[in-house]
């Protein structure tokens, strides 16, 4: 079984299977690198970005480009296609990297 769980209004928390904000990449939102205040266009330019502040590429699933950081446990994992990258990695990569990375709204 597959979803996502959402809190209600009353507090309690219910397992989504098929969310509507599985699809917020359609409703505008990009990933802003804070320093320079650049919006993350591709892979490559993410990397840089994610190099830069001490992520390795982490080679041990093809389906997947993985990054992780020496010092923690923490794994970076994205789809391979850029078109698939959706507000759910942004995400990730914010709480992974803080004070770096924000998502907007376009």
């Amino acid at each position: 079984m597959s979803g996502v769980w959402m809190f209600q209004q009353n507090g309690v928390v219910r397992l989504v299977e098929n969310p509507k904000a599985d699809s917020n990449s359609k409703r505008g939102k990009v990933l802003v690198h804070l320093p320079s205040n650049e919006v993350i266009t591709s892979y490559s330019v993410l990397e840089r970005k994610l190099m830069a502040l001490g992520w390795e590429r982490y080679y041990d699933d093809p389906s997947l480009i993985q990054y992780h950081m020496r010092s923690s446990i923490d794994l970076i994992s994205l789809p391979k296609d850029f078109s698939k990258f959706r507000s759910i990695h942004m995400y990730d990569i914010v709480v992974k990297t803080r004070n770096v990375f924000l998502v907007k709204d376009m």
